[in-house]
């Protein structure tokens, strides 16, 4: 219901729709610098339409950011079901870096802390997110696979390094992302 108490109409629905699946495509693409302007062009609206829906940018951005990071949550726990607690996290981190990464440029941005700071635009969702790294963390460690002198937040910037190996050199990202991994890994 909006603030009128009315429905919103089906073709304000439609539109609101629409300028997520564009703006997830266009960060996705191009990173969370996409101008709004530019996304209402792509979705065939006007910009007073985007803002209409997200008064400000960072309204956008938190809509995009939380569903992709609440997704990344759940595949990343689901991915980790079968695999041993010792490895679960290397598995993880290196499909963000090597699946994830490569694909979705706005997660890479906002998990980087780019163009966004999840941590105050969306703190919910940055909390379920270093609570995955975190309990993978913790069980890796608690396996012997893990250094212990590191934690959750050590492991975040280790991301966004892996983040920024992949920007500079995509075709050698999987076997600097292993360097990385292997790093981390208890001696």
């Amino acid at each position: 219901m909006s603030v009128t108490g009315r429905a919103p109409r089906a073709d304000a629905l439609r539109n609101r729709a629409r300028v997520l699946e564009v703006a997830y495509d266009a960060f996705a693409t191009d990173g969370l610098a996409v101008p709004i302007d530019e996304i209402a062009r792509r979705a065939g609206v006007g910009a007073g339409t985007v803002h209409r829906h997200f008064p400000a940018k960072v309204d956008l951005y938190r809509a995009v950011v939380e569903n992709r990071i609440d997704s990344l949550v759940a595949e990343g726990r689901a991915l980790t079901e079968d695999v041993p607690p010792g490895e679960a996290l290397f598995v993880l981190l290196r499909s963000l870096v090597l699946h994830w990464g490569a694909a979705d440029r706005g997660l890479k941005d906002a998990l980087a802390g780019e163009g966004i700071d999840v941590a105050v635009a969306i703190p919910e969702t940055e909390r379920a997110f270093l609570d995955l790294l975190g309990g993978l963390l913790e069980a890796a460690q608690d396996a012997g696979a893990a250094r212990r002198d590191v934690d959750v937040l050590d492991v975040k910037a280790i991301l966004a390094g892996c983040f920024a190996i992949q920007d500079a050199n995509p075709e050698q990202a999987e076997r600097l992302t292993e360097v990385v991994l292997d790093g981390l890994r208890a001696a």
